[in-house]
């Protein structure tokens, strides 16, 4: 092989009008070298910022775009004021909370175009000239509305185990009952298909669904148990004793109890542990409700007052005097927004339970109420002895009349309004009936929340997301913002006391020693007996101070406040 050429070296003219060609022994490389250099420099950077992005033309004019967002439904889905880059002094960080809020403004975008898509919307009666929708009977509602619907209306005939207590669970798709006399039975009321039918064999106060579908807990006449949809007994709590009221919190994985001897208690079923146990020394406990926004547990008393309860404090959060009488019953809506109280002097009271003030509104009933239960469209359902009366919009303007009324042969024991359904379920003494409520449930469903559709995959996956969200007790407050926020005053309490713990040093000892006989010690030992007193005073110094250092748990504080310590402590003495 002959000499190779390259690039940089000049080569011959190898057009054809050139009169000479080369040589067969030479190889020509036509690469043309770059002209930007080689990475990463500052006329690169220079280079992209010259680069302009043209716009072209909108191809169809009649279509302009997206469609702009009222600013009403923006507000309705906006997630509050954004964060104020003044006080963030890297630029790193500024970007990233930059990202941080272009992605939150995105989403409530995105939310408030999806709005679009919640086509169902709530029914309700429209009574003519002449008429109200308290004269409708159950009949003529079944009459008028469409199969699927008349079907959801049904009456089962329980007479020889009530009086019955039931509830729903959190999609609405499964209801539980148990009799006084010991009949426990849990089935799908949609298809009508039972799970699970069973006899305890003593009584049954209360019952409640746990975080799925296949689990509930019975308080029965000692202790609680715990039952799968198979009727088969999983667990006994003994440490909960005479269980008259349960509430099961879902996002803490906690089931509250209040007991015949006035003890409140919060059990954490993921592990199996008591989180909080203690006598509220308010005697007998009958009437229990749970607050949504906070999960804070709102107990009813005799006195007429109202007392909410976390399981961090043996003492109540906050107490109500809602009533001159004793309560009778009292709900919280599903949003924690409004508290609805009955008394035995037949009065109704609204509260506004976000601002501790109130009332409302305020009603007098023809006889007291027994039972309270808010819908998700804020209806109200009282249960007066054998007589049920459902109230439409009665929070935020004073109504006249019900909405609806339908009267039983026994007395009522618990009514529930079905979530996501225009369903009201009443237990009775003898029966369990299932009313339709126009106007009462939620139309649109969120499926990642609560899905009442949902298969056995999607339950399984949504037990172990809801498991790793779980909230913590030590995080169920009354005001649940405040979690967020940075308390201020304590914090320029330790600043200031570490500053003072800096500034501060040991005080001056006048040491003066006594003279001893001739021989028994010189001034070397005058000196030693003076920096011993010195050291020991400076050591108590130490001790006295430590009371004022800010216990923090950050590791790098505690690391600090060591080596503040360390300047006031004796050196060690080479040996």
């Amino acid at each position: 092989m002959g000499k190779v050429q390259r690039y940089f070296n000049k080569t011959e003219d190898i057009s054809p009008s050139s009169k000479t060609s080369p040589s067969k022994d030479t190889i020509i490389y036509n690469i043309k070298p770059k002209l930007k250099p080689w990475g990463r420099r500052q006329s690169d950077k220079v280079i992209n910022k010259k680069k302009k992005v043209v716009k072209l033309p909108n191809p169809n004019p009649k279509f302009k775009g997206k469609v702009p967002i009222p600013k009403k439904r923006l507000k309705k889905y906006a997630r509050g004021e954004g964060i104020n880059k003044t006080g963030i002094k890297t630029k790193i960080h500024q970007k990233k909370f930059e990202k941080k809020e272009k992605v939150i403004k995105f989403a409530a975008q995105q939310a408030a175009r999806a709005e679009v898509l919640l086509i169902e919307e709530e029914g309700f009666l429209e009574a003519d000239a002449g008429e109200t929708t308290t004269q409708f009977t159950q009949k003529q509602i079944r009459e008028n509305v469409d199969i699927t619907a008349a079907s959801k209306c049904f009456d089962l005939r329980l007479e020889d185990f009530g009086p019955y207590r039931m509830k729903y669970t959190r999609n609405g798709r499964h209801l539980l009952l148990g009799g006084k006399r010991g009949h426990v039975a849990a089935f799908d009321w949609v298809t009508k298909k039972l799970h699970c039918e069973i006899n305890v064999m003593e009584s049954v106060h209360d019952v409640c669904w746990l975080h799925l579908e296949t689990m509930f807990a019975a308080a029965q006449k000692e202790w609680v148990y715990m039952y799968d949809n198979q009727g088969i007994e999983l667990h006994c709590i003994k440490k909960v004793y005479r269980v008259t009221r349960m509430e099961f919190l879902p996002y803490h994985f906690l089931l509250a109890a209040c007991s015949d001897m006035g003890y409140l208690s919060w059990l954490d079923i993921s592990i199996g542990q008591m989180v909080s146990q203690f006598n509220s020394r308010l005697g007998r406990l009958t009437m229990l409700t749970q607050n949504p926004w906070n999960a804070v547990l709102c107990v009813g008393h005799v006195k007429g007052v109202v007392s909410m309860w976390s399981p961090n404090s043996k003492d109540p959060l906050a107490k109500m005097l809602c009533h001159k009488a004793p309560l009778t019953a009292l709900h919280v809506d599903p949003r924690g927004q409004y508290l609805a109280t009955a008394a035995s002097n037949r009065e109704l009271k609204i509260w506004d339970v976000r601002k501790l003030e109130g009332p409302v509104q305020e009603y007098k009933l023809i006889t007291a109420a027994n039972n309270l239960n808010f819908s998700q469209k804020n209806m109200l359902a009282l249960g007066m002895g054998n007589v049920v009366e459902v109230y439409r919009d009665c929070c935020t303007t004073a109504t006249k009349r019900p909405y609806l009324r339908h009267r039983f042969t026994t007395s009522i024991g618990n009514l529930n309004f079905c979530p996501y359904e225009d369903v009201l379920g009443v237990a009775t003494a003898k029966s369990v009936t299932s009313l339709l409520v126009p106007g009462s449930g939620e139309p649109n469903f969120d499926a990642l929340e609560a899905n009442p559709f949902q298969t056995k995959s999607q339950r399984k996956e949504a037990e172990v997301k809801s498991l790793l969200e779980k909230i913590q007790p030590e995080l169920i407050t009354l005001e649940p913002n405040v979690i967020a926020e940075v308390d201020i005053p304590t914090l320029k309490d330790k600043i200031d006391a570490k500053q003072k713990l800096l500034h501060v040093k040991p005080p001056k000892i006048n040491y003066t020693p006594r003279n001893k006989a001739k021989g028994k010690g010189g001034s070397a030992k005058i000196a030693k007996n003076k920096k011993i007193v010195q050291e020991q005073a400076k050591k108590e110094f130490v001790k006295s101070t430590k009371d004022f250092i800010p216990k923090l748990n950050i590791q790098k504080e505690q690391q600090k406040e060591s080596g503040v310590l360390d300047r006031f402590l004796p050196k060690k003495r080479k040996t």
